[in-house]
Formats: structure tokens, sequence, C-alpha cells
């Protein structure tokens, strides 16, 4: 009798040299710390601006438990900044054209980018977990509901870094990558409900923070861990408040379905110039 076995060769490669990738990016960042900084005190840095400055005005203690969801969305969502200028770095030192050479799946270059990067949020969000520990916040739902509440964060940051990198693999030099992936950033997580209700926003803003992913990944957060809003602030309402877990999820497959085929796109044209 002949067994027939199947070839899983080349998705052990790609896995395999995912993992090579991911390896080197983090070696990288070990020795260059002013890169572990920028993932570690960023992110303290917005907690304690946001819990002890604007948080005496907005809620004290409640608000501060309110805050965290959304601090950690926009901290993972800000790192996709890593992305995005590793990757143009790569380029610009034409590292990405000796990886071309090797036999290797063009995959692997940025699934062990975006890898990485997942391993550098994990990172972020540890420091901040304990970080609002000590600003008062707290996990008040169950073990399962806050592992998920980290899942949809994480799926979120692993989204993200697919943006990173097809805003990378499009940016003419370092430089321009640096500040391509704030502009648009900085009006998307201010424009949500990730720091004040958006209900207190004008029409088109409100809407728009309505639908917002940062708004409902920050939404699902604070569902998940339970961590009410300050009973000064208004209740959100509508489809994507009321179904914001499931609607965070979907919005950053979504992202992935979309930005994992431009990006591969993308570095195909860059690989062969």
């Amino acid at each position: 009798m002949q067994v027939v076995q199947f070839d899983s060769g080349p998705r052990l490669r790609i896995f395999r040299d995912s993992a090579i990738v991911a390896h080197r990016n983090l070696l990288t960042i070990l020795r260059v710390p002013t890169l572990l900084v920028t993932a570690t005190i960023q992110p303290l840095m917005f907690v304690f601006l946001f819990a002890y400055i604007f948080g005496g005005s907005l809620g004290g203690s409640q608000y501060r438990e309110f805050l965290l969801a959304g601090i950690f969305t926009q901290t993972v969502a800000f790192n996709a900044a890593f992305t995005t200028v590793g990757l143009a770095s790569d380029l610009q030192k034409g590292i990405i054209d000796r990886m071309r050479t090797l036999p290797m799946s063009r995959l692997a270059v940025l699934m062990g980018r975006t890898l990485s990067d997942l391993v550098v949020n994990v990172l972020s969000l540890a420091v901040m977990v304990g970080c609002g520990y000590v600003v008062g916040w707290r996990i008040n739902g169950g073990i399962a509901d806050a592992v998920l509440a980290f899942g949809v964060i994480l799926l979120f940051a692993f989204a993200m870094s697919w943006v990173g990198a097809l805003t990378g693999l499009m940016s003419p030099n370092v430089e321009v990558a640096q500040s391509a992936g704030l502009i648009w950033l900085f009006p998307l997580s201010f424009i949500s409900s990730a720091f004040i209700p958006g209900q207190t926003l004008p029409g088109p803003l409100r809407t728009i923070a309505e639908w917002n992913p940062i708004t409902a990944v920050a939404g699902a957060g604070r569902k998940l861990f339970e961590n009410d809003a300050p009973p000064t602030f208004a209740h959100a309402t509508g489809w994507a408040a009321d179904h914001c877990v499931e609607y965070a999820i979907a919005c950053s497959l979504l992202i992935l379905a979309l930005a994992v085929p431009l990006a591969l796109l993308q570095y195909r044209k860059v690989a062969s110039h």
C-alpha cells in the first residue's frame, strides 16, 4: 500500500523565512535602544498626560478606567510607524534588493516585519497595563473577556502594521515615511471615542467617530474589561456601538484583506526596479 504524502515544503519555508526575518528585525531593535524607548516611554507619557492633566476635569478615577482602552488602541495604531519606517529604511539601504536575490517568499519579508512589530506591540501593551494599574485602571470583567479584549487589540495592531508596510513601500525615503504614517493617524485617532464620547462631536465628525475602527476597538476593550464611562459622558448608541466587539474584529479583518495583497503588489513593484 502506497502512502500519499502532501508536500508542505513551501508553506514551511514561508513560516521559517518569516521567523528569520522577524528575528532579524527584533535584533535590530535591541541594537538600537531608542526604538525600544519609543515603544515603551511614549505610551507611558500618554497614560500620565491624559490621566492626570485631563482626567481631573473629565471624571477623575472613572475617566482613567474609560481612558486606558483608548490609549491601548491609539498606541498600537501609532506603532504601525515601526513597520513604515523599517521597510522604508530597508528599501533605502538596499536590504530589500538583497532579500529579493535570496530563495525566499516575498510574503516572508513582509510577514517577518509585521510579526516583529506585533511583538513590540505586546511589549507596549504590557507596559501600559502595568502603568494603568498604577493610575487606578482595573480589569473588572472575567479572564476570558480580558483575553478576548487583548486579542481584539492585537488583531487591530497586526492589521495596522500591514497598512504601515504598504505606506513604507510607497515612500521614496525614510524622511517621507516618518511623516506619511502620522498624517492620517493623528486625525483618525482623535476623531474617535478613544478619549472622549463621540456624541460630543459635531454632525459629520460624530458620524466618522461612530464608525471609526479606533472607536470600535476602544469600545470593545471597554466592554470586555467592563470599564464604564463617567456618568457625565453620553452613552454611545447605534449598531457600531452595540456590536463593537464584532465590528472591531470585522474592521481588522477587512483592513488585512485589503492591505496584505496591496502591500505584496507594491513589494513586487519596488523589488523589480
